[in-house]
């Protein structure tokens, strides 16, 4: 079994190690390796920033919507004297309503909380005419929100509910749009490394058009070329998409997550997440792969 593995195996452990014939062709230091090295380095660190803000905003909107979703807020305006009876009769509707889990009038000092970032901590609510609300905790099945209307305008005419879909539907739409910026962004960033990776094949190939000259002479092939300058080309955008992914994922774990309450708080990967990082020296060297293979081949070609 261990010689069959080691026999299918060969082709590719003979291909990363390379041959040191042909990799004579390929220079081992200079300006295309250092531009195809750093190039990729620096898209593999903008790329590990890209899936952090991804998937933090996202799961951001994730939750906030699935917290709007589980809960819903009623409004009761009604006048000074029957502000109380229609709290507690509208609390006795939603005692009695299937799917929900929990109702509670929010205290002065609660509502106070919640006004106090536009009107300050002082504000005189017992002075103003300010609606009492009522928070409400669905069940996983939530309720019937066009029922529980018509019940609650029987019993209590000022209520209002709201059932936060006209909030939850935009923070949908935004993680759903968030994802797709991330994809794209990836997608630009393989382009630009490949775009990078030709340019710098394209002078390797040309700076050593006499080399190739002289390869060709004693018999070499243009495939015997080509896939030295691919596999040099691969073995230095791996490394350097795995310098620059490392480097990015110790700036996203040294950045302070902040508070609770905070945008970018937990900014970073959770879970199965942490495998994407590392997947990207594998995208970059695919990418690295593709794009030599096709430049090298039509820059030969031209030489010939």
């Amino acid at each position: 079994m261990k010689s069959y593995l080691a026999q299918k195996t060969a082709p590719l452990r003979h291909w990363i190690s390379g041959n040191p014939q042909a990799d004579v062709v390929v220079p081992a230091k200079g300006y295309s390796a250092y531009l195809t090295i750093g190039s990729a380095a620096a898209m593999a660190f903008l790329a590990v920033f890209v899936l952090a803000l991804s998937v933090t905003t996202s799961r951001l909107a994730d939750r906030w919507s699935q917290q709007l979703a589980q809960s819903a807020t009623l409004r009761i305006s009604a006048p000074v004297g029957q502000v109380d009876l229609q709290v507690a009769a509208a609390l006795r509707v939603l005692e009695t309503t299937s799917g929900v889990a929990s109702a509670r009038a929010l205290t002065d000092a609660e509502q106070r909380a919640l006004l106090s970032p536009w009107f300050g901590a002082d504000l005189p609510l017992e002075d103003l005419p300010i609606p009492r609300l009522i928070e409400i905790d669905q069940t996983a099945d939530g309720f019937d929100a066009q029922g529980l209307r018509l019940r609650l305008s029987a019993e209590a005419p000022g209520a209002v509910l709201d059932d936060h879909g006209r909030w939850r539907e935009p923070l949908v739409r935004a993680a759903s749009r968030l994802r797709m910026v991330a994809v794209l962004s990836i997608l630009l960033i393989a382009a630009t490394t490949a775009a990078m990776i030709t340019l710098a094949a394209n002078a390797a190939l040309a700076a050593n058009a006499q080399v190739i000259a002289v390869l060709r002479l004693v018999g070499a092939t243009d495939r015997f070329i080509a896939d030295a300058f691919v596999r040099r080309f691969t073995q230095r955008t791996f490394l350097g998409a795995a310098i620059g992914a490392i480097i990015g994922l110790l700036g996203v774990v040294i950045i302070p997550s902040g508070d609770a309450s905070g945008f970018l708080s937990g900014l970073g990967f959770q879970g199965v997440q942490w495998v994407w990082p590392f997947l990207l020296p594998v995208i970059g060297a695919i990418v690295a792969f593709i794009a030599t293979k096709f430049a090298s081949r039509r820059m030969l070609e031209e030489q010939s």
